[in-house]
């Protein structure tokens, strides 16, 4: 390798480091515009679920009645903002007259918001991680409706900092049993049978398919205590 060779690595290296210098900027800005504005909403449930899910859908329109139920004890709604299941879940809210906040995500293929966001709450994010953070501080419940991979990663990250204790203990729904039965039994009978998780992991969930229920398990978990963020 020659002299020449050698510097242009150098100034690539360079205008790298640079770059990644900027980024902490631009992820320093996030955090703050963030936790501005997700600290003034209300108490809030994020719901979770795919993003391809079709209006005439048995989990839309369950994910709109439980949202609904969840704005009648008082809570808000938190979702990703987008199409699918946090359409309905923002739309929930919003017939009900209900604080419906939309954390939104800078994409390749531009997702947009949905129309039954708060405009006052709507947040859009360049980085998942710090989208993420605003998710799991600041909502005091968790749904979650069938879904994909982004969805299953949400659930078992939920599920991993409530069992390590990096979060305090929220309650959290799954919901559409036919759809997540399986992966729960597989849970139950390989995780668990092998010792990877304890068996008194498999109560940091529950599994239901009526809204009213969900709701109720929700709300009963904070009856009587003071909400504050997770973390």
């Amino acid at each position: 390798m020659n002299m020449n060779s050698n510097i242009d690595n150098y100034e690539k290296n360079l205008v790298q480091n640079q770059e990644d210098l900027w980024r902490i900027f631009r992820i320093m800005a996030e955090f703050v515009e963030g936790f501005e504005k997700m600290s003034s909403i209300k108490p809030s449930v994020a719901v979770f679920g795919s993003a391809r899910t079709k209006p005439n859908h048995n989990s839309y329109k369950m994910t709109v009645e439980v949202s609904k139920e969840l704005t009648k004890k008082g809570f808000g709604i938190i979702t990703g903002g987008g199409p699918g299941i946090m359409e309905a879940a923002n739309k929930g809210a919003k017939e009900s007259n209900g604080s419906s906040t939309g954390v939104n995500i800078e994409l390749p293929n531009e997702q947009g918001s949905n129309i039954f966001v708060d405009r006052d709450k709507l947040l859009t994010f360049r980085y998942f991680f710090v989208r993420k953070v605003m998710f799991f501080k600041y909502s005091q419940g968790f749904v979650i409706l069938p879904g994909g991979f982004g969805t299953i990663d949400e659930l078992f990250e939920i599920l991993t900092l409530v069992q390590t204790g990096k979060t305090k203990k929220v309650p959290i729904v799954v919901m559409g049993v036919e759809y997540w039965k399986p992966l729960m039994n597989w849970i139950k009978d390989y995780m668990a049978k092998f010792k990877y998780i304890e068996d008194f992991d498999m109560n940091l969930f529950k599994l239901t398919d009526d809204p009213k229920q969900a709701a109720e398990i929700i709300y009963q978990f904070h009856k009587g205590k003071k909400i504050i963020p997770n973390f």
